[in-house]
């Protein structure tokens, strides 16, 4: 893609639109980042177009709360034994029904060892799956995990079609993938588009919008010029610097979700020296001025932060932001045994608000502490497939609006051994562990609270801040974001 300079944007805001982004009930949307595959078990990024092609068992409404999507109901049978009952006459967009068979599949395939699937964390309660009859399954645990309906509202429990994988093999798949959900698949042009077209026999009902393109279009100027001259009619990810510009604009209009993006941390491999010196970890941990960063080089668009856990997430704790203070960082290094810093790489990607900015102006905060830091910034695309990240310090985003659980916000990042894990420490897991076998709320979130607390004293990972959720639409389509950020354009309405 072309980089647009920013006064081709100014010129596309004076210009109103002439072209219609919706022709024949098309929507198209404008993303940030290409998509690299589309098998929702073993994504390494949002899940935001498999969410239109496939279905989960439960669903979240617009007001977060769980509800029937696969299964028309849950119970708990025993403290380690769920049942969901599922839902008749569902098939997949190419004919093949969906029963506890697929059910099982669909969760054995991310359980498989051999598969190496990088959302394997998520489910890793889950003991086994067994198929009661054909519209019943019952998902047995390791321990007690009330989380367990949560778990199959989300990646990666969408439910996939046995028959069609095991036909094609799980590579054909990814790139022609076959869901239940509101939308299936018609093409897939890497680094072009991936195109949707309503399903007729959607169980929810035919979509409105009956034709989704979305668009790879990654220079920022780019995405938003498209969408003022009718090109598009949403994008993903509108940049901080250019919020005023979409704001004037009577061609576009600002969807603002407070603290609906991600949490963006710094990813430490705690395997390798000296990132295994708590101090160390502490050092860094101070020396980075958070509130300058979201205030001067993100308008304000992001919130400091002490914890990974959201704060609509259940066992949330206000864990006060470290503090700035770079003559503590000094200190603790020289306590550490490095009075005269080391030389360390840093990764980061282009991916989140000012990703590169971000990045640079920690690595000069590290530098005044002493360190020298090798900076290395990737497209995204490379990025992700550094999994688990080579680092030994690296960028990320994470998020738990998907579950508002504080077990989604730090089990697969702080755990021991989870494949978005380069931390290790033995007490840490533990309390982890325990969060996830422990049924009674108050209880719960007494762990999670400790967990929270002993992160801060720790430091696995550096929480910087929590992005909000910023997108752009076209006037005459009626979407307001959801704190989960998800797009589902089924329930997106064309004026």
């Amino acid at each position: 893609m072309k980089h647009l300079p920013v006064f081709a944007l100014a010129v596309a805001l004076a210009i109103p639109a002439t072209a219609s982004f919706a022709q024949d009930d098309t929507l198209v949307i404008a993303r940030g980042a290409s998509t690299n595959a589309l098998d929702p078990g073993f994504l390494r990024e949002a899940a935001t177009i498999v969410d239109n092609i496939f279905d989960t068992l439960v669903m979240r409404d617009a007001d977060m709360t769980l509800v029937p999507g696969l299964a028309t109901d849950w119970t708990a049978v025993d403290d380690t034994t769920w049942e969901f009952k599922l839902r008749e006459g569902v098939k997949f967009h190419d004919g093949e029904a969906f029963d506890a068979a697929a059910v099982k599949f669909s969760i054995d395939r991310v359980l498989d060892p051999a598969n190496k699937a990088p959302t394997v964390s998520y489910i890793r309660t889950i003991a086994s799956v067994e198929v009661v009859d054909p519209m019943t399954v019952r998902i047995k645990t390791n321990g007690p995990d009330p989380l367990l309906p949560t778990r199959m509202s989300r990646y990666p429990t969408y439910i996939v079609p046995p028959k069609y994988i095991e036909e094609h093999g799980a590579e054909y798949f990814a790139s022609h993938p076959v869901g239940t959900g509101a939308y299936r698949f018609v093409d897939f042009v890497p680094d072009e588009r991936v195109t949707l077209e309503a399903s007729p026999d959607y169980w929810r009902g035919v979509p409105e919008v009956k034709t989704v393109i979305w668009r790879p279009i990654p220079d920022a100027t780019a995405r938003i010029t498209a969408l003022i001259t009718g090109e598009v009619g949403l994008i993903e990810d509108v940049p901080v610097d250019m919020v005023p510009l979409v704001e004037q604009s009577s061609d576009a209009k600002l969807v603002q979700v407070k603290n609906g993006g991600l949490t963006i941390y710094l990813g430490l491999r705690m395997d390798k020296a000296p990132l295994d010196n708590p101090k160390v970890r502490q050092a860094l941990d101070h020396a980075i001025d958070r509130k300058s960063i979201t205030e001067n080089l993100l308008g304000g668009l992001a919130t400091p932060k002490g914890t990974q856990v959201g704060a609509a997430d259940f066992g949330y704790l206000d864990v006060p932001v470290p503090a700035y203070d770079p003559e503590l960082s000094k200190k603790l290094l020289a306590e550490a045994g490095f009075p005269d810093g080391f030389e360390i790489t840093m990764q980061s990607s282009f991916r989140y608000m000012k990703n590169a900015e971000v990045a640079q102006t920690i690595a000069q905060e590290f530098e005044d502490i002493g360190l020298k830091v090798n900076q290395q910034t990737m497209e995204w695309s490379v990025y992700t497939q550094t999994v688990p990240f080579e680092g030994p310090i690296y960028m990320l985003g994470w998020g738990s609006t998907q579950t508002l659980d504080a077990d989604a916000a730090v089990y697969a990042i702080m755990k021991t051994g989870e494949p978005y894990s380069g931390a290790s420490i033995p007490e840490l897991d533990k309390l982890l562990d325990e969060s996830r076998a422990t049924v009674d709320p108050g209880a719960r979130e007494t762990v999670l609270h400790q967990i929270q607390e002993l992160a801060a004293e720790q430091v696995p990972l550096i929480t910087l801040y929590q992005e909000d959720k910023l997108m752009a639409k076209a006037p005459n389509v009626e979407f307001e974001g959801r704190a989960d950020a998800r797009i589902p354009v089924f329930d997106i309405k064309l004026d």
